[in-house]
């Protein structure tokens, strides 16, 4: 049903490892690029039983294969059993094999000092769906039921998004990353989605769950490694302003924001309707970014003033600002202008509702359906 954006670039041969949160579509991504692979589930507990009593039945059945060339070895949540990256790194430098390691996070592996095929792999990242990928797009549904893809195609996503959030994000991640107080978590993860798309205020959060300022810092790192948040920097470039250096946070999702923050349904025009757009369009470019193979640097601009855009890409190669207004106009252009006059833009883009694109001087507005076909077609940064 769905086109996946994720193909690899570049690997050509390569062992690759595979991240993504839960449910993002890793397993039946690769299924569908490698019908033909040895497919090794991890999830699956005899799977997972033989093979962590034993992990050189690995190495012993992959050798019986006719060939090691015909196809990748896929092995689906590789940080269940980290001791099968020994036996991988064997049959790459003595037989040739390629692995694709597919997981949800590399944060046990490194705990326990697995391999992690001495820099042999490319890294690859699974987001949830983007806008190119899902056939009549329709943005109301994406930021209210999200865009992991149970989640969007659900009449009632509500029991869906509780059982995500509890079975996953609150019990698997925390028993990962061995947090022993489980509710203080679980009350983070709703505390930390008042930081959404917002510079992160440790102190605040640290007080309103009871906890330090430096477990709060390890809670936003476990949520990094878990792909279920990530910063956005401060751009910094020799600034001529004052300017605000904390990084903000976004999670990964919108629709996991929006539970967490039990908003209610979004509608245009208000302001929660203005803070899902700016989060959704963050994660298409972020999308973009990883799935491309540019990895170009993402950062927001604001000074001390309160002049701010949203988001700048690459090396000053576009400043964009996100606006949920049907009609923009001058008011709206403050801090692209005031970014415009401080360094040497390629492009600065209002990304708006407006329904046709304008130019107003220096400054396109694009609507966000043009921009989002600009931006995958590699016309906003190449």
């Amino acid at each position: 049903m769905f086109h996946r954006l994720q193909s690899f670039i570049d690997r050509k041969k390569e062992s690759a490892f595979l991240w993504g949160a839960r449910q993002t579509g890793k397993s039946t991504l690769l299924k569908s690029l490698y019908p033909k692979s040895p497919y090794y589930d991890l999830l699956k507990s005899d799977e997972y039983a033989r093979l962590s009593r034993r992990p050189s039945l690995l190495r012993e059945e992959l050798l019986a294969l006719p060939s090691s060339a015909s196809a990748p070895v896929i092995v689906d949540e590789v940080q269940k059993c980290p001791e099968l990256l020994d036996e991988a790194q064997w049959l790459i430098v003595n037989k040739g094999f390629s692995f694709i390691l597919c997981g949800s996070s590399a944060r046990k592996l490194k705990r326990f000092g697995a391999n992690l095929l001495g820099g042999r792999a490319l890294r690859y990242e699974l987001f949830p769906l983007v806008s190119g990928e899902i056939p009549k797009f329709d943005l109301n549904r994406a930021l209210n039921h999200g865009l992991l893809a149970r989640h969007y195609l659900a009449e009632n996503v509500k029991p869906m998004m509780e059982s995500y959030l509890g079975d996953y994000l609150k019990e698997e991640i925390a028993g990962e990353a061995m947090i022993r107080k489980v509710p203080v978590f679980a009350h983070f993860l709703e505390a930390a989605a008042f930081s959404n798309g917002e510079m992160v205020n440790y102190h605040n959060i640290a007080s309103d769950c009871g906890v330090s300022g430096p477990t709060v810092k390890e809670y936003f790192h476990i949520l990094e490694d878990t792909r279920i948040g990530r910063f956005l920097p401060a751009y910094r470039k020799r600034p001529k302003r004052r300017v605000v250096t904390a990084p903000k946070f976004y999670y990964f999702d919108v629709g996991v924001a929006a539970h967490l923050l039990k908003r209610g349904p979004v509608s245009p025009g208000s302001e929660a309707f203005g803070k899902a757009f700016e989060h959704f369009l963050y994660n298409e470019i972020v999308a973009h970014s990883s799935y491309s193979g540019l990895h170009y640097p993402i950062s927001y601009w604001r000074t001390t003033s309160q002049l701010e855009v949203d988001f700048v890409l690459g090396d000053n190669e576009a400043a964009i600002e996100v606006k949920s207004s049907s009609s923009v106009d001058e008011r709206h252009l403050r801090g692209l202008k005031a970014f415009q006059e401080e360094y040497k833009v390629k492009e600065g883009i209002v990304v708006s509702m407006d329904e046709k694109p304008r130019q107003l001087g220096s400054i396109k507005v694009l609507p966000w359906k043009l921009f989002l076909e600009h931006l995958w077609a590699g016309k906003i940064i190449k």
